[in-house]
C-alpha cells in the first residue's frame, strides 16, 4: 500500500484492509461492497448522519447506539454491520468515508482493476457508464471500477479521478476559468 498522506487516511487504510481480509476469508466481497455502497448513499443523503459521524460532540456510546439503530433499520448486517459498530465504539466514525474509499481501492486492486471516482452533474445512464468504462479502460490499460456520485452544482460535464490523475470537464470549472480570465483582461 502507498504511504498515507495523513493520519486519517492511515487509519482508514488499516480499517479497510482489515475489513477486506475478513470479507475475503468469508468469501463475501460483493456483499460487503454492496453494504458499504448502501451506507455511503445514506451518508451522502443525510446531513444529520454526516454530522453524527464527524462531530466530536457525540460520545462513543451515543455514536454506537445511533449507528446500531441506523444499520438495523437499513438492514445492513453481517461484516459491514459489525464493522460499523466496532468503528463507532473505537471513535473512528469520522474516517468512514475514507475507509469506504480505501476498501474500494483494495478490492479493485485484488480484482486487477483500476478504480476511478466519477462525479457528474446528473446520474449517468447505463449506456453512458459503459462508454465511460471503455474510455477509461483504454487509458488505464485494464478494467476500471467506477464509483459514481452526483453533484448538481457542476452544471454539466464530469470530474474523473483515477489514481493521481484528475480530469475536470465540468461547466462549473470552465465558467470559473472564464471568469478568472475576464478579471485579468479588465
Amino acid at each position: 500500500m502507498a504511504q498515507s498522506s495523513s493520519p486519517i487516511s492511515a487509519v482508514a487504510e488499516r480499517y479497510a484492509g482489515s475489513l477486506f481480509e475478513l470479507a475475503l476469508q468469508e468469501n463475501s466481497l460483493a456483499k460487503v461492497e454492496a453494504d458499504l455502497n448502501d451506507f455511503e448513499a445514506m451518508l451522502n443523503g443525510s446531513a444529520d448522519l454526516a454530522r453524527l459521524i464527524s462531530s466530536p460532540v457525540f460520545s462513543g456510546d451515543d455514536q454506537a447506539k445511533a449507528i446500531g439503530a441506523i444499520i438495523a433499520k437499513a438492514k445492513i448486517t453481517g461484516l459491514v454491520g459489525n464493522f460499523l459498530r466496532v468503528v463507532a465504539k473505537n471513535r473512528r466514525l469520522f474516517a468512514v468515508p475514507g475507509m469506504i474509499k480505501a476498501f474500494r481501492q483494495i478490492a479493485a486492486d485484488h480484482r486487477g482493476e483500476a478504480s476511478a471516482e466519477v462525479t457528474s452533474a446528473h446520474a449517468l445512464t447505463a449506456a453512458q457508464q459503459t462508454e465511460l468504462k471503455a474510455t477509461l479502460k483504454s487509458i488505464a490499460g485494464k478494467d476500471v471500477a467506477i464509483a459514481m456520485t452526483v453533484d448538481p452544482s457542476l452544471l454539466g460535464g464530469l470530474i474523473v479521478k483515477m489514481g493521481s490523475r484528475q480530469i475536470d470537464t465540468s461547466l462549473k470549472t470552465k465558467l470559473n476559468s472564464l471568469k478568472l480570465a475576464l478579471k485579468e483582461v479588465g
